[in-house]
């Protein structure tokens, strides 16, 4: 008999929002899952909780919250769960038909496991989920419809945890907890190179993980290195030997070179010759170097065209490198397969503070029969990622919508910027007029501004497919207006475009995807003489405007407050019908309003 009102108290202070206060836990991140205990008569099995994607729970008035991270996932009435869920986006998923490095939603990986390869998670990749937990012994009975789970903490104190279902968690994480007993660990898992030298304190790795240092080999002085990618280093961007190459960092560097002595320096400096950039081997896998004589561990570096070696003739040194390109393609664990390189060179004048900017480029792709099988990199999947290309379509071809970009005289180069989504920018250079009719000439004009093809479509989302034209939006425009001008001789022709993007976010406020609404180029056009104007400035400029329209925020969950009825004669009318429902209409308020009345008159007449 004593039973039965401990059980009602205990399920009032489980339905109560703001009279519980429960003891909270010293260490939510540190709870142990317990093997069986879910709770006196709980429903539904054990509940295990994530392991993976898990985020650090979040807390409600009168709640605390517990972090279960460990265990093989599973939900109401034994129901399996993935361990990886499949994500209906994966945003992180740019390159179709490639395992995208740390992306553990990427299809291509084939991974059930990601973690176990790749350093992190990239934002997005992976599920997240939210816990909302009580003291254990406030809960009799488990019926909710969400997976539940008994923790206990790092001080012996029993939480009853349930799975929440927080759609707005999703895609998202928070940072971990930091503490002495779990430092070690984190440092291990997400640290990077160290100053102290691999080669003394490690054995070679059996194969290279994306960011480590490639390694070469050169024979004539067997010596083992790193494959190098100079920078710019300081204000001045003077160029610097030790940047290493990264395993699978596709990127460019620019650094500049001074000399005071360029007529010594023409053929002594390595840096000026071609042969320095091929003249070693490639290790294909870093455990090559427990055996530098085994050939099958290294990869020579294949010439594209041919490259001549620095001549001094007169006062101009020739044949000095401007750029190099090298393109080196993988096959996974199975390291290195395929090194080429290319390179640009030019002829320096020798001068006192002669100077020569040099562009270095390392692009990694997938080791294929035919390179031109590659699908194009994505800009997002779906929506646009900010910083990555502007994708336009011309025809049927893809390509990256394009800037100016000038040389070191000013004079406008053959290398365009990218134009890059969400990131307003401005370029400009100077354009050298050819002796050409006023026709040849505006068609030049107009081509050095907007790039070679011209862009007719802009992708709407940055995985935009070429073949499907739904997929693309016509860019507005208008050329310069011919009739705009009185003079007979003179010539009207472009001399700035400006590229105008309206974007919005669309879809779940949780996960928004960004795409183009539309685009348009302005002109601006300037009357000129055929004969008296040798040089033109030419001007781009790109703006992003975003349209999005904000919805209204969604409303929180409904608040329990607990009220007395309304009605004072509520529990009469419950005692005169007998248990049975009160209906509207019945004579049970008038007869108790009647005797209320002849109650009253009595006292007065007394």
């Amino acid at each position: 008999m004593c039973t039965s009102p401990l059980v009602l108290l205990q399920v009032f202070f489980l339905m109560a929002p703001e009279g519980v206060h429960p003891q909270p836990s010293s260490s939510p991140a540190g709870a142990v899952p317990t093997s069986s205990d879910l709770g006196p008569g709980s429903q539904g099995g054990t509940l295990q909780s994530f392991s993976e994607g898990t985020e650090t729970p979040w807390a409600v008035p009168g709640t605390t919250t517990v972090g279960p991270t460990v265990g093989t996932p599973s939900g109401p009435g034994n129901r399996t769960m993935d361990l990886f869920p499949v994500l209906p986006i994966c945003v992180c998923d740019l390159t179709p038909g490639t395992c995208d490095i740390n992306c553990c939603c990427d299809r291509d990986c084939y991974l059930l496991h990601p973690r176990t390869v790749f350093s992190f998670c990239l934002p997005g990749s992976v599920r997240s989920s939210s816990w909302v937990c009580v003291d254990n012994s406030l809960i009799f009975r488990s019926n909710s419809p969400f997976p539940s789970r008994v923790f206990v903490d790092l001080n012996g104190i029993r939480q009853f945890c349930v799975h929440v279902n927080n759609s707005k968690l999703n895609y998202f994480q928070e940072l971990q907890k930091v503490n002495a007993s779990n430092f070690q660990a984190l440092a291990t898992e997400f640290g990077g190179k160290s100053f102290t030298s691999v080669f003394q304190t490690q054995s070679p790795l059996p194969f290279y993980r994306a960011g480590d240092p490639i390694l070469t080999y050169f024979s004539k002085w067997s010596v083992v290195s790193l494959l190098r990618q100079p920078a710019g280093a300081g204000a001045g961007g003077l160029c610097t030997e030790s940047n290493p190459a990264g395993f699978l960092e596709s990127k460019s560097t620019t650094c500049a070179r001074f000399f005071k002595n360029l007529a010594s320096s023409c053929t002594s400096d390595p840096a000026l010759d071609a042969a320095s950039y091929y003249n070693f081997t490639v290790l294909k896998v870093p455990r090559g170097m427990t055996d530098l004589q085994n050939m099958k561990f290294q990869v020579p570096v294949t010439l594209v065209s041919q490259a001549g070696s620095p001549l001094l003739a007169g006062d101009t040194c020739q044949n000095v490198v401007s750029q190099v390109i090298y393109e080196i393609e993988t096959n996974g664990i199975f390291g290195i397969q395929k090194v080429s390189v290319s390179f640009g060179q030019t002829n320096l004048t020798v001068e006192p503070g002669a100077s020569l900017q040099q562009y270095f480029i390392i692009r990694f792709r997938a080791f294929q029969s035919t390179a031109a099988s590659l699908p194009a990199p994505r800009s997002g999947n779906p929506g646009y990622i900010v910083g990555k290309p502007l994708l336009a379509l011309t025809g049927d071809m893809s390509h990256s919508m394009t800037l100016l970009q000038s040389q070191g005289d000013g004079t406008c180069s053959m290398r365009r910027h990218k134009v890059q989504f969400g990131v307003n920018a401005m370029s400009g250079c100077k354009l050298r007029l050819k002796k050409v009719d006023c026709s040849h000439l505006q068609q030049e004009m107009y081509q050095t501004l907007h790039g070679r093809p011209r862009p007719e479509h802009v992708a709407i989302f940055g995985n935009a497919d070429p073949a499907q034209k739904g997929q693309w939006t016509r860019i507005l425009g208008r050329n310069c207006s011919v009739s705009a001008t009185h003079c007979t001789s003179c010539c009207v022709v472009p001399v700035s475009l400006e590229i105008q993007v309206l974007w919005a976010y669309i879809g779940l406020q949780s996960n928004p995807q960004a795409h183009v609404s539309g685009a348009r180029f302005l002109y601006q056009c300037q009357s000129i003489k055929d004969s008296q104007v040798t040089e033109m400035f030419l001007t781009t400029i790109v703006t992003f405007v975003d349209i999005t329209q904000k919805p209204e925020p969604p409303r929180g969950q409904p608040r329990i407050d607990w009220k007395l009825p309304f009605d004072f004669f509520f529990p009469f009318k419950v005692a005169f019908s007998k248990g049975v429902d009160y209906q509207k209409g019945s004579l049970s308020p008038v007869l108790i309003l009647c005797l209320l009345l002849l109650g009253v008159l009595s006292l007065e007449t007394k």
